[in-house]
């Protein structure tokens, strides 16, 4: 047993070090860290984000939060290293104001949010998040609630097919919903491996099309984790713990991710499509963010070679402006 365990914590050192955070330096030139600055990493993970800011600036601090145990377990180390200015904490980024202002960070001068699963998580085969790997059908990044294996297990046909077309935006979500409840009446889906294979005898591709499970595997991760709800969450909490001229980079991979950033960032900056001659004008509140970047920042040629996971990374930065420096707004751009 205690090999096991010795085994397991080697396993996940390993994955620290071979998570690279992505489109890193412009997350730095995004946030400027500088001398007696309060920045929150509201997805902590492997430390990649806070680290780099604490280095950055030898006068700023840090909040580090992250809603997975093994994530904040394994942060200790990080947390000695830089003598008190790096303060972890297990929790959502959704509550990130309140856990700001519980430590001390509020206002805060940045908060940045590394949306999605982690190499970390990925590469551990008994977290459940990857079909790459065989291992229990899980996916919970807090360890505890209802699981992926709980879902395609006792949710109904139609609410499966739902949440692969949903949050996964799968084509063929009603047969792959509809083979899962034909599989489980036989004996239920537990492992990933099963999962996929099931998937698999559904959803056929060709050439070097992504994994036919990729969307499913992505799709039941978002429910289990509620991930698209905590984003929203997340982006409100910001606006509230942010000072005036702080600011807030969000980094999404996927198209559903950034849409919520994106329309957020945008109605926040008052930036509304022009209204219909046609229609009665309506009223918009004050603005309350100004955009730093009108298209999202993506990664280099050099960075896609050497992380690959950097290809579909996409970041938003906006700046939080003083409630009355903008009159009220209406109409837009």
């Amino acid at each position: 047993m205690a090999r096991e365990v010795a085994s397991m914590k080697a396993q996940k050192s390993q994955a620290q070090e071979r998570h690279v955070p992505v489109l890193l330096q412009e997350m730095l030139v995004a946030l400027n860290p500088g001398p007696e600055k309060h920045l929150i990493d509201g997805t902590f993970g492997a430390g990649g984000y806070s680290r780099a800011l604490l280095e950055a600036s030898h006068d700023c601090r840090v909040l580090g939060i992250d809603r997975d145990p093994d994530a904040v377990e394994a942060g200790a180390a990080v947390v000695a290293e830089f003598s008190g200015r790096l303060t972890l904490v297990e929790g959502r980024f959704g509550d990130l104001a309140e856990i700001a202002t519980e430590n001390g960070f509020d206002p805060a001068d940045g908060v940045v949010l590394d949306i999605g699963v982690s190499s970390m998580q990925i590469d551990e085969a008994e977290r459940g998040f990857s079909f790459r790997f065989d291992g229990p059908l899980d996916m919970r990044m807090e360890r505890k609630g209802p699981s992926a294996a709980d879902l395609v297990n006792t949710l109904e046909e139609a609410e499966i097919a739902d949440i692969l077309w949903r949050y996964g935006e799968e084509r063929r979500s009603r047969a792959i919903a509809r083979a899962i409840v034909k599989a489980r009446a036989v004996e239920p889906i537990t492992t990933t491996s099963a999962l996929a294979k099931l998937v698999a005898s559904v959803v056929w591709v060709q050439g070097d099309a992504i994994n036919p499970a990729t969307r499913t595997f992505q799709a039941l991760r978002i429910a289990v984790n509620d991930e698209l709800g905590e984003l929203e969450r997340g982006l409100e909490a910001a606006e509230a713990v942010l000072a005036p001229g702080g600011r807030l980079a969000v980094v999404t991979f996927h198209s559903l991710e950034d849409r919520i950033v994106k329309d957020f960032m945008t109605e926040r900056s008052g930036r509304t499509a022009a209204p219909s001659r046609h229609l009665p004008q309506t009223h918009q509140e004050r603005a309350r963010f100004s955009l730093v970047t009108r298209k999202p920042i993506t990664a280099g040629d050099a960075e896609i070679r050497l992380n690959p996971r950097a290809r579909s990374a996409k970041l938003r930065v906006a700046e939080r402006i003083a409630d009355d420096d903008f009159p009220e707004l209406a109409g837009g751009y």
